[in-house]
């Protein structure tokens, strides 16, 4: 599969650790398969291992019922889309509306994509190793983080049978970081405001387009 995304050269970003530091921030990806020309579409937290290949690699897992690792074996290609802070922006934010009226509503997001052709792994001994690291990861930020050993052993086995591993190594990366960089220091400085107001995810948004906002 072949996959195009209409990108502004003005929005795109390519700095690896800026696209890496997202995907950890933000793990739950939208991973889309085309198999039989149909596109199967899965949300799963990825764990990324920047030194595993010339681009990293993406692990994860899924249930052995979902019928997408089975698709794998026919070397499907994939997407998964990683989704950062996000935030409607408002023309009333920006003085230049004011001057002459020349403002629409738009839409500050920033999103990964990681293209790559995933491998299945069924061997329960590395499908712990996935699960194990993912716990890990997530469990890092814990006052007492929560291991795999912490389990009855038997119910752990039982579990790795009902799920398979998936390994993507990734083939490309596309970032888009649409934060306002296309508007004059004024309108970003009035966007970033305007964001601060609302708090949450909008403060998030805020402070990315503070640091693309022009001297």
């Amino acid at each position: 599969m072949s996959s195009m995304s209409y990108s502004p050269a003005q929005f795109q970003e390519t700095d690896r650790a800026t696209l890496h530091a997202l995907v950890r921030a933000h793990p739950l990806a939208t991973w889309i398969v085309q198999h039989q020309g149909e596109l199967l579409v899965n949300h799963i937290p990825m764990l990324l291992d920047a030194d595993c290949g010339k681009h990293g690699t993406l692990v994860g897992h899924v249930a052995r019922a979902n019928p997408v690792w089975q698709a794998l074996a026919a070397g499907a290609t994939s997407v998964a889309v990683f989704s950062g802070p996000q935030a409607y922006v408002s023309p009333n934010w920006y003085p230049s509306k004011h001057a002459h009226g020349k403002a629409v509503p738009t839409w500050n997001y920033t999103t990964v994509h990681a293209h790559g052709v995933p491998q299945v792994m069924d061997d329960p001994a590395r499908v712990l190793e996935v699960v194990t690291r993912l716990t890990q990861a997530h469990e890092a930020g814990q006052a007492l983080p929560w291991q795999v050993a912490d389990a009855p052993a038997d119910y752990i086995d039982k579990l790795l049978r009902a799920i398979v591993a998936v390994e993507i190594p990734v083939q490309r990366w596309e970032g888009r970081w649409k934060v306002s960089q296309n508007r004059p220091a004024a309108d970003q400085q009035g966007v970033a405001a305007g964001l601060n107001a609302q708090g949450g995810e909008a403060a998030q948004m805020a402070a990315l387009v503070q640091q693309r906002t022009a001297p």
